[in-house]
């Protein structure tokens, strides 16, 4: 099933929104999804190294496990969900037609 979200849109002259449903393609969702991996990846990537330089900074023991258990960590507050990259694309789509 395509990824679909509804936005609200301003309509002039009405204080109320007229709620628009923007639905992506399955290519457009793929594409997507593969930028988030990629995204997600590199990200990974820099928390092992800012974890591994933390640890170091202040002499804490390097095991791997430590590592790791500090780069998920940091990785849980950095990486983006792949939802809110979809739901930014589809925004998009709405800015677009206005």
């Amino acid at each position: 099933m395509a990824f679909s979200k509804r936005f609200p849109k301003d309509v002039p002259g009405s204080k109320f929104p007229e709620w628009v449903d923007i639905a992506l393609t399955d290519a457009q969702e793929a594409r997507i999804e593969v930028q988030a991996r990629e995204e997600h990846i590199r990200l990974m990537k820099e928390c092992l190294e800012d974890a591994y330089q933390v640890l170091k900074d202040k002499e804490l023991k390097d095991y791997q496990t430590n590592v790791v258990q500090m780069a998920v960590a940091l990785f849980d507050k950095r990486a983006s969900h792949v939802v809110w990259h979809k739901e930014e694309y589809a925004k998009g789509l709405l800015d677009k037609t206005d």
